[in-house]
């Protein structure tokens, strides 16, 4: 894995240009591989191996067979979990103890899930009466939706590219992965697994590269790939759909988030605190589902800042492969830089800082892209660090007092991904919960996921929902066939 390549049609290869690109480890700032930077020539026949793929073999594939074998890629890739978790730790800086209980798990589970889901999927049937009496059957069908170009992000690089590839290959599909050029080495591992457990060449292919210019660009405009899939930044979506309207490509969109958290004077102030601070420093901030807003009713406000700034003091940067460590790096140098801005900016408007605030190290880490958890209060709403997606192990905490302010200042951003509240009293958390404009609202906790429940956002945090039967929603197509009885 020094060398990355590219895996298409059930090959590994170089790119046929021979272009590279280098990977850093985000804990030292030091280049660890080579991976092979996809043209738009390696991208078509990635995009011609799936099409045949599609037309061929895997098409004709009886459902359960093909359901069988993502079983046998997660049993595969439960069997590699080592492999998977050595590689993910290394290009990502994310510490074990959450991508050994949260990124390879939920990457095995992944397939188990939408397997089971497509296994239980039906057709349905209506039954007309006609004006002669005969009748007719309408009868709906799914078949898929063809092939699938998957942009992946680099935060949850191995979870969130089988939440898509998982549904899409169930439904039938065939795809064309690009992972993010941070971290390209678990997409391509998983292709060693395809291939062992006898998923049909061209099924899964992956290309390595960038977004304008490069792969991204190639896979959003060739002709043969049917669909989009992309998480990432709202202005790329913005962009990706621009692309995808000249042959009207299907697109599923997860984009960004300001997400708040609303803290209510009746709430467990122990299970808020901790929820916060688990909901903003999890993967050093770099969760699209992160909070980064928090509104704590006047009551309780003081004690609540005292005592997360507390907790968030006592997450020191480490060692990843450190079991204790809870505080990775960010995932490069263009994005610590990007965080330092924002803790400038954040003072320069007027921020109170209580705990971090700046750039660190990590003992024995030198020249990694580390920062401290930063908890601030004091700015305005309509300051940038407020409206503005930052993506750091960062957070604001405001007070508010009626419960409508906490409504109208959590709704007070373009962005709609998700938000917590926590109250102890149930009628609130219906009343507010509801009220709330988001894709998913976590009441009393953060990021409890149920596989089947719709994911996504409104607003500017994206198009459409995937999981459960939303996912086959989108990797299908639906057809009503209609029988004269």
């Amino acid at each position: 894995m020094d060398h990355v390549q590219l895996f298409i049609d059930g090959t590994f290869r170089d790119a046929l240009a021979g272009d590279t690109f280098p990977l850093f480890d985000p804990t030292r700032g030091e280049q660890v591989a080579t991976v092979c930077e996809a043209g738009a020539a390696d991208v078509a026949l990635a995009a011609e191996a799936a099409r045949r793929a599609l037309q061929g073999p895997w098409g004709s594939m009886p459902v359960a067979e093909r359901l069988r074998l993502l079983r046998a890629v997660a049993d595969g890739v439960d069997a590699r979990k080592d492999e998977f978790l050595a590689l993910e730790v290394r290009d990502t800086g994310k510490p074990v103890s959450f991508a050994g209980t949260i990124d390879i798990p939920r990457g095995a589970a992944n397939f188990r899930a939408f397997a089971d889901m497509l296994a239980g999927q039906h057709e349905e049937a209506y039954h007309q009466h006609t004006a002669d009496g005969r009748g007719a059957v309408h009868i709906t069908q799914r078949s898929p939706l063809g092939v699938v170009g998957v942009i992946c992000p680099w935060n949850l690089p191995l979870l969130l590219m089988t939440w898509k590839v998982a549904p899409a290959l169930a439904a039938g599909n065939t795809v064309v992965v690009k992972p993010s050029e941070e971290t390209p080495s678990t997409a391509t591992l998983l292709g060693e697994v395809m291939r062992d457990v006898g998923v049909p060449d061209g099924v899964y292919n992956v290309v390595h590269g960038f977004g304008p210019g490069s792969a991204g660009e190639a896979i959003v405009q060739h002709p043969d790939v049917d669909a989009i899939t992309f998480t990432g930044e709202s202005a790329t979506g913005r962009a990706i759909m621009a692309s995808c309207a000249s042959d009207l490509k299907r697109v599923s969109f997860e984009l960004g988030g300001k997400n708040p958290a609303l803290v209510f004077a009746d709430c467990d102030l122990d299970a808020a605190v901790a929820g916060t601070i688990r909901s903003s420093f999890s993967n050093c901030g770099q969760i699209c589902l992160c909070t980064e807003r928090v509104y704590v009713e006047r009551a309780i406000y003081d004690v609540f800042v005292e005592r997360l700034a507390a907790q968030a003091r006592e997450l020191v940067p480490g060692d990843p492969h450190d079991p204790a460590t809870q505080m990775g790096p960010l995932i490069s140098s263009v994005h610590r830089d990007k965080v330092a801005s924002y803790l400038d900016l954040a003072v320069a408007e007027g921020a109170t800082v209580h705990a971090g605030g700046t750039l660190t190290d990590a003992a024995g880490f030198p020249g990694g892209y580390w920062v401290q958890p930063t908890v601030w209060t004091g700015l305005d709403h309509t300051a940038r660090t407020l409206r503005e997606e930052i993506f750091g192990p960062v957070c604001h905490v405001m007070p508010f007092d009626p419960e409508a302010e906490a409504i109208a200042l959590a709704n007070d951003t373009p962005y709609g991904l998700c938000a917590a509240v926590w109250t102890g009293d149930v009628a609130r958390a219906h009343r507010v919960g509801g009220a709330i404009d988001a894709g998913m609202v976590w009441v009393n906790t953060w990021y409890l996921r149920d596989l089947r429940t719709p994911f996504g956002g409104m607003k500017a945090s994206g198009i459409g929902r995937e999981g459960g039967h939303y996912s086959t929603e989108f990797y299908t197509e639906l057809k009503n066939l209609c029988i004269k009885l």
